[in-house]
């Protein structure tokens, strides 16, 4: 295990919409997600999901984004803030989208989210900040969609994660799977 970086900040939303408000902090729940959050449960909450099967397993429990990505945006000329892009915890000095699948994430000293994918960015996010979609989804240089709008996780381990908490990253046994979209 190696400390991978700190958690920012922390959101969570009862209802649907877009972004979430920051928390002091929020509680991490086993098996289900953020205690309160309107995407917490064991079946599937987006609702794009629950319109194609609202029976498949919920893999987008708690959602993760590197602050730096609001840095990389902000060249762009937009302004992003942690929350607005509806994520549940915001870190920073942690490579999240290079982590592979199955990766176990320990956010202070009880919580412990196994990432299970990518985020699959949508067209709210120019809703948002029109154009901003083009920022976080792009395209290597093979022609590889790339998205960049954060990963998913399950809850593992329930516990409460406050802004400051370490990010201890303990990678699975190999080989490694690269992330793709959930």
């Amino acid at each position: 295990m190696s400390i991978g970086g700190r958690v920012t900040t922390v959101s969570s939303n009862g209802e649907y919409s877009f972004t979430k408000p920051n928390r002091e902090s929020i509680t991490l729940l086993t098996g289900l997600g953020v205690e309160g959050d309107v995407h917490a449960g064991v079946t599937v909450k987006h609702r794009s999901r629950v319109a194609q099967d609202p029976t498949q397993p919920n893999l987008r429990q708690v959602h993760l984004i590197h602050e730096e990505l609001f840095d990389e945006v902000r060249t762009a000329g937009f302004e992003v803030h942690p929350g607005d892009l509806g994520e549940n915890v915001t870190t920073s000095g942690i490579d999240l989208l290079g982590l592979p699948t199955g990766t176990l994430l320990h956010l202070g000293s009880e919580a412990v989210v196994e990432v299970t994918g990518l985020r699959n960015p949508c067209l709210q996010i120019d809703l948002f900040q029109d154009g901003l979609l083009k920022q976080v989804v792009g395209r290597d240089d093979e022609g590889a969609i790339v998205r960049k709008a954060g990963i998913m996780s399950v809850v593992r381990t329930g516990g409460v994660v406050r802004p400051g908490d370490t990010v201890t990253v303990k990678l699975p046994d190999g080989p490694h799977r690269p992330l793709e979209r959930v």
